[in-house]
Formats: C-alpha cells, sequence, structure tokens
C-alpha cells in the first residue's frame, strides 16, 4: 500500500452542525482538550476570566456569542489525524456551512435533548442526505430538563428520516441524569461533576449489571424495559446503513458536563468513513493514490490583522501536496506556486510542508482562486463547485468617508470572494453605491462590522426595495429589463441576478414568460 493511502486511512476529516444553541461550540472545544490541541475549555459567551473559544475567533463572534464563520481545528486522536470543520449554527450563514460539508467525510449531528429536531438542523441534514455524507447524533444537554429518551429518537425519525439506532442510552431517575450505558459492552457510565466544563473531567465505568445494584430502583427498571425494547425492535449499529446515510448511530450526553464526549469522539474515529474516491465534474472517480487535486471551500481575509492577508481552504482529494509545487487552477489556467502553505487551527497557523487526502491546508494570498476552485498537479480535473443561493435581503452600500473610497472597494471585493455577501452592480449605477446581497439580516451586521474594523471604511446600509432574486443568463437579460417591478444586476463574477419588488412578481414572470431563465440555487 502507498504512503497516500496508509495517511489517507489515518484521517478523519467532519463538520459539526447544529441549529444554533445546541451546544456546537461547546463539543468543539471538548473534542480539541482531548486530542490535546487546547488546554482549556472556552465559553462561548465568555466571562471575564475565561479564554476564547478557538473556533470563534472572529471578534463579532466573541463579543455575542455565536459562530458566524466556519472554522478549521486539526488535532491528533491516538494515531488518526482528526480535520474538524466547525461550521456556523446561525441560518444566516447556512451557505457558509453548506460550503464546507461539501468538503468532509461525516458529519455530527448535534440536538439539544429538551428542543429536539430544529429547523435548521433538518435544512443542515437535507444537505448532508443530498450528499450522502454519513451522520452521527450527539443528544446533547441530557443533565437538563429532557423528554423521555425514546421520545428524542421518535423525533429524529419523524423530522429527519433517519432511522436512529442508540450506541449509548440514558439512565434517568425522575427526569435526573445518572449516566449511559454503553449497548455495546453493557457498561455503565456514571454522571460526576466536573466542575461546570472546566478540565477533562472524570467518568467511572463498571458494568451494567453490577451498577443496577447501586441506582435508585425506578431508574433501573425504566432503563432495563427501554434497553429491551430497542433490542426487540433490532435497533442495533447498523454500519452499512450510517455509511450509506439511512441510519444514525446515537450518543447521549452532555458537551458542557464533558460528560459522553469521550465515546463520542472514539466513534468518529471507529464509525465515520477515512476520506474516499472523490466524484468529478465528468461522472468519474478521482482515486486517493492519483495526483495530487484538491478544492477552495473557504476563502478568508484578515486571520493575521497584522498582515491583511488572504487564506485559501483547500481540502486535499487525492495524492501528497508538496510545499513549493507548481499547481494549476483548472478554472483559470493559470499556475499557481504553493509556497505560503499552512495548517490553520481557527485563527493560529503553522507552516505545513506536506499534506494527504483529507486534510485542510491554507494557501495564503492566492489571490486568483475562488470559492469551487480545483487545483492540481498532472492531467487536468474538476471537482463540482459547491451550490451558491439566490439572496433574499438586499440593501445600497454607502460610504461614510470619501476618503476611504480604495478601502471600500477592496473591503467589499475581500468580503464578496469569501462568500460573507454578495456584491450587485448594476451597469448604469457602477460602483458608487452597490446593492449587498445575502440570504440573513446577520451577514450585513458582520459585513458592516468587518468593513469598519478590518477594512477602516464604515459604511451606511440602506435596505432596498428588492425581495427575491433569481439566477438569470445573457439571453433572458433583455425581456427581464423590459418588466415592471424588475431590474437586472451582475455579480461580481459576471453571473446575472434578475431581482424582483416581491415573490409574487418573480412567479408572474416565469409564468408569463416560460422562455427565461430563473434559478433560485446557481453554481459558481
Amino acid at each position: 500500500m502507498s504512503d497516500v493511502l496508509i495517511e489517507a486511512a489515518r484521517r478523519r476529516t467532519f463538520a459539526i452542525i447544529s441549529h444554533p444553541d445546541a451546544g456546537k461550540t461547546t463539543l468543539t472545544e471538548k473534542f480539541l482538550l482531548y486530542g490535546g490541541a487546547i488546554q482549556q475549555a472556552g465559553d462561548v459567551r465568555q466571562k471575564r476570566e475565561s479564554r476564547a473559544t478557538a473556533s470563534d475567533w472572529l471578534a463579532i463572534e466573541q463579543q455575542r456569542g455565536i459562530s458566524v464563520s466556519s472554522a478549521v481545528m486539526r488535532f491528533d486522536h491516538g494515531p488518526h489525524v482528526m480535520n474538524l470543520l466547525d461550521t456556523p449554527g446561525h441560518h444566516d450563514f447556512s451557505e457558509d456551512t453548506y460550503r464546507v460539508l461539501s468538503g468532509v467525510d461525516s458529519a455530527v449531528m448535534v440536538i439539544d435533548a429538551a428542543r429536539g429536531v430544529e429547523p435548521q438542523t433538518e435544512k443542515l441534514h437535507a444537505v448532508c442526505r443530498r450528499r450522502g455524507t454519513p451522520v452521527i447524533t450527539f443528544v446533547n444537554k441530557m443533565d437538563r430538563s429532557a423528554p423521555e429518551p425514546l421520545a428524542i429518537l421518535d423525533d429524529l425519525e419523524a423530522k429527519l428520516g433517519l432511522d436512529p439506532r442508540p450506541v449509548t442510552w440514558p439512565v434517568l431517575d425522575a427526569g435526573r441524569f445518572l449516566g449511559i450505558v454503553d449497548r455495546r459492552d453493557a457498561t455503565f457510565h456514571r454522571l460526576e461533576d466536573t466542575g461546570h466544563g472546566r478540565g477533562t473531567g472524570s467518568t467511572s465505568v463498571e458494568p451494567w449489571a453490577t451498577a443496577q445494584l447501586s441506582l435508585p430502583v425506578p431508574a433501573v427498571a425504566a432503563a432495563r424495559d427501554e434497553l429491551a425494547l430497542l433490542d426487540e425492535l433490532g435497533r442495533s449499529v447498523d454500519v452499512e446503513g450510517f455509511l450509506a446515510g439511512t441510519t444514525t448511530p446515537v450518543f447521549f450526553g452532555s458537551a458542557l458536563a464533558n460528560f459522553g464526549v469521550r465515546l463520542l469522539l472514539d466513534a468518529v474515529v471507529g464509525m465515520a468513513p477515512a476520506p474516499s474516491a472523490r466524484p468529478t465534474v465528468d461522472g468519474g472517480q478521482r482515486p486517493l493514490d492519483a495526483p495530487f487535486a484538491g478544492f477552495v471551500f473557504k476563502v478568508q481575509a484578515n486571520l493575521d490583522p497584522r498582515h491583511r492577508d488572504r487564506l485559501a481552504f483547500v481540502r486535499v482529494c487525492s495524492g501528497r501536496f508538496e510545499r513549493g509545487t507548481i499547481l494549476n487552477c483548472t478554472r483559470t489556467g493559470r499556475r499557481i506556486v504553493a509556497k505560503y502553505a499552512h495548517q490553520v487551527f481557527g485563527r493560529e497557523r503553522e507552516t505545513v510542508e506536506e499534506a494527504f487526502p483529507g486534510d485542510v491546508i491554507g494557501l495564503v494570498n492566492a489571490t486568483d482562486l475562488r470559492i469551487g476552485d480545483t487545483i492540481h498537479d498532472g492531467p487536468a480535473v474538476a471537482f463540482p463547485p459547491p451550490p451558491t443561493f439566490t439572496p433574499e435581503r438586499f440593501a445600497t452600500a454607502t460610504l461614510s468617508d470619501r476618503s476611504k473610497v480604495k478601502q471600500f472597494r477592496r473591503g467589499l471585493e475581500q468580503l464578496d470572494q469569501e462568500g460573507v455577501v454578495q456584491v450587485l452592480r448594476h451597469p448604469d449605477l457602477g460602483d458608487q453605491e452597490p446593492l449587498l446581497a445575502a440570504v440573513g439580516q446577520l451577514q450585513f451586521e458582520v459585513a458592516s462590522f468587518r468593513m469598519e474594523h478590518e477594512f477602516g471604511a464604515p459604511m451606511r446600509l440602506t435596505p432596498a426595495a428588492w425581495a427575491a432574486a433569481r439566477g438569470t443568463d445573457e439571453a433572458s437579460v433583455a425581456t427581464l429589463r423590459s418588466l415592471r417591478d424588475t431590474a437586472v444586476y451582475h455579480r461580481a463574477d459576471g453571473v446575472p441576478l434578475a431581482l424582483f419588488r416581491s415573490e409574487w412578481v418573480a412567479r408572474r414572470a416565469a409564468s408569463d414568460h416560460p422562455e427565461l431563465t430563473l434559478e433560485q440555487v446557481l453554481f459558481a
């Protein structure tokens, strides 16, 4: 077996997805803690004496206690290399999450036990289902008030269409969380005080048969009945179904109390797939041991504010990456010298000399690269780009200080390339007051914050009258411009967008002019 295949087998590249406030960032920190990547878990909402979370490194994330940008973290777990891609939970940043999911081999889905499957979880799982991404489920916050465990399983099955297969099972005493039974080896993991999430905590493990003697009788009786029912229903772990995306292994615990996290992390190593051959746009498969190839799923500026640099995040799909190699970009045909390549950990980074399938590398100041680009060595290859969704909110950007025109244009160009917002221009208006387009209002707030604090170009945003957008083509532009309550703007890459005063106007245009191209999902 070649070195590339051996190294690829050691990799696990996965994302953590959830609805906001389900505990995704807390779980991410505990994974990093177990991997030795950090020494103390940070708080999502910082107290004065607490350190910031490694995954939420943007200033606005630390101020507001939310994730608005994806982050890449690499750490070791035993002999395995873990590439963890943390995703924004807020629905306004769904597009960033969708792009990240195109770069992983599996996902950990975090569910708030009390709230069950929430809307954003449904949307994110739908993306995983379309991509065939296997999902491991972690039912979080079991140490708080929660429904009966069987009801949680029913909720997973009803809302996601997944067949839940519990690996661990909670033991409850009148709603009080006592611990979990590992169904694989019939051991009981007793919940102990871990000091509110500080440190790694400690858990006592004993045979389930022995533990029953020291637990409350009602709790034991309920757990035994539920475990027997699961056995009767055949709800054992189904590895083939998991890899096919039809079943999901389910783990129960509490990320904040650091309980059940190690079992979950071990499951990512033991159950989640290693990198495999990647589909290409021509319908083929790129073997792992083919020459180097990777694709750009994220662009980020100002990870190091001192240098105002720009990183293109590349998922390695095949071959061995070596720093200094001359590569080619499939879209432009241009050569790229991969001289400045970094391994990224949140905001921190270090030079990387080589990387293998499953790894994520950051190419510094590769200004020609865009989200969706494929770079390669040897014969040309192209991987399918992640989808770009048509925006739903629009605002006109006006520079507050006319002496900052250069910074204003550079900042908007960078935010557009990152996908924070889309910058649209009308051919008759030019660059004076570009139209910003987004999926959600929070994207505008992040754009304004970063324009002021990173690029030194404060701007005013005025809500625009447009309420709907559709992707179109140049052949449809003339007709669209002749319609009432309709305009055509162009993205930075030249793709035209038809804007409408309302959804009704958009639907009417499509009905009255079936010859027009009007799409809600675009591809770069």
